[in-house]
């Protein structure tokens, strides 16, 4: 008979896993593509920047929410505890985010008025502010978080170490990669080679940081060390770094080679790999290093009326998502347009 309090959260982690790095991937992109603004200053070619995600990037967000919601439901003890561990950040990251979304429309609707340049700047700054605090809510829930009979016993800035700001700065050189590669498919003339450019450069920035904390994430605690260095774990976890080290080979290849797709594809497999290593790195806990998944999940029951709804909503989001790619797809120029 199958122990559903055991099986339950696990299928549920994964799901969650899934929902994080859909977004990453989704919103990594449109993140980059607004820090990229800080390197490109023609305004033509940042107004073609932007329609090439103008029809995709509001529901993009719709798997951070799709996570925060997993979150609340299914593992309401790591719901209570993570929250008030990094209050700060989360609600400078959404500030960010919704003065990113209301730039993005208004730079638009003030095209060629002195207010141009403001909303241009907020959409700049937003993006980047958000990425930020992204990677220094991952690099605080790897390094752990205090807690004291299941609940935060820490202070307002435990987050804020070296670590967690690396972490920030990692995300940050990570989705401009993205969004670099993405603009290397999606664009044609002088916006893609200086995207090309842009790209190699960024792509030494991530690996020097995915070096960085890839020896540092193992010297956190004892469990993280054992995971990566004990036999037989070493068998599962050593074709990580190895895949990380051909993807970015073959990335700086397709720069050099003038390919158009495969870049953003290698870009897309160093962040499911991070993320990979991520996820080796931390399980089972679910609030490192004190509480697992079956510490913080609600009731089996709970998470099975969940999990229909879930089955039921998923496959239509993730229709809705892949058809509005492909209704997009293709290159775009200046002569297209967002309104």
């Amino acid at each position: 008979m199958i122990d559903l309090a055991y099986w339950l959260p696990v299928v549920w982690a994964v799901i969650l896993i899934a929902a994080i790095s859909i977004y990453v991937v989704l919103d990594g992109f449109d993140l980059g593509i607004g820090m990229l603004f800080a390197v490109e200053h023609d305004s033509g070619r940042r107004d073609v920047m932007m329609n090439t995600i103008a029809p995709v990037w509001d529901g993009n967000e719709t798997w951070m929410v799709l996570g925060g919601a997993v979150m609340y439901g299914v593992f309401p003890g790591a719901y209570a505890t993570l929250l008030p561990a990094f209050y700060l950040p989360i609600v400078l990251m959404l500030l960010a985010l919704i003065f990113r979304g209301v730039a993005f429309e208004f730079r638009v609707m003030t095209k060629g008025a002195k207010q141009e340049r403001l909303w241009t700047i907020g959409f700049m700054v937003g993006s980047g502010i958000g990425a930020f605090c992204q990677g220094t809510i991952l690099g605080g829930v790897i390094q752990g978080v205090k807690v004291t009979e299941g609940a935060f016993a820490g202070g307002p800035l435990d987050w804020l170490t070296p670590f967690s700001i690396l972490c920030g700065f990692a995300v940050m050189c990570g989705y401009a990669l993205l969004g670099a590669t993405w603009l290397v498919w999606r664009t044609t003339g002088q916006l893609e080679d200086s995207c090309r450019h842009w790209a190699r450069r960024l792509a030494f920035g991530l690996i020097v940081c995915i070096v960085a904390v890839s020896i540092w994430t193992p010297l956190l605690h004892a469990p993280y060390l054992r995971r990566w260095t004990e036999w037989p774990n070493l068998l599962f976890v050593a074709p990580v770094p190895v895949l990380v080290a051909v993807l970015g080979g073959l990335l700086v290849a397709g720069l050099r080679k003038g390919h158009s797709k495969g870049p953003f594809l290698c870009a897309l497999g160093w962040f499911f790999l991070c993320l990979s290593g991520f996820g080796i790195s931390i399980w089972p806990y679910a609030v490192p290093p004190a509480l697992t998944l079956w510490d913080v999940s609600s009731p089996p029951s709970s998470q099975m009326f969940q999990l229909v709804g879930t089955a039921i909503l998923l496959p239509i989001i993730l229709t809705y998502t892949i058809y509005s790619y492909r209704v997009f797809r293709g290159k775009v120029t200046e002569a297209d347009g967002y309104h």
